[in-house]
C-alpha cells in the first residue's frame, strides 16, 4: 500500500510563491510518475504538472507554465511543486498522485493528462487573494 501526504498550501497574496510538498510511504511506492492535479467546487479535477522520470519528460498545464515547478528527491521519495507569480486563479484544493507508469506516454498521457493515477493524495488547500 502506498500513501501520498501533501503539505505546504496556506494562503497567499497574488504574486507570492508557495512550495507544496508531497512524501510517500510504503514498500511498493515506484517514482518513475508523479503528478500535482488541481480542483475547485463544482469543477473537475485538473492535471497541473507531470514528471516522468525515466525520461525527465515534463507535463505543465497551459496556465501554469513558466510560473510552476515539478521536482523531486527520490532519496526522501518527496515530490514538490513550487508555484510562483500566483494568481487568485490558482485557488484550488491541491492533489499529488504517483503512478507505476513504465514510459512517458503511460505516465503523461494516461496518469497526467487522463487523471487514471494509481495513488492518490488527500489534498492541501492553496488560496490566493487578489
Amino acid at each position: 500500500q502506498v500513501q501520498l501526504v501533501e503539505s505546504g498550501g496556506g494562503s497567499v497574496q497574488a504574486g507570492g510563491s508557495l512550495r507544496l510538498s508531497c512524501v510517500a510511504s510504503g514498500h511498493n511506492y515506484n517514482s518513475n510518475c508523479m503528478g500535482w492535479f488541481r480542483q475547485v467546487p463544482g469543477k473537475e479535477r485538473e492535471g497541473v504538472a507531470g514528471l516522468y522520470r525515466g525520461g525527465g519528460s515534463t507535463y505543465y498545464a497551459q496556465s501554469v507554465k513558466g510560473r510552476f515547478t515539478i521536482s523531486q528527491d527520490n532519496a526522501k521519495k518527496t515530490m514538490y511543486l513550487q508555484m510562483n507569480s500566483l494568481k487568485p486563479e490558482d485557488t484550488a484544493m491541491y492533489y499529488c498522485a504517483a503512478d507505476g507508469a513504465e514510459t512517458a506516454v503511460a505516465c503523461l498521457g494516461n496518469c497526467i493528462r487522463g487523471k487514471r493515477c494509481d495513488y492518490w493524495g488527500q489534498g492541501t488547500q492553496v488560496t490566493v487573494s487578489s
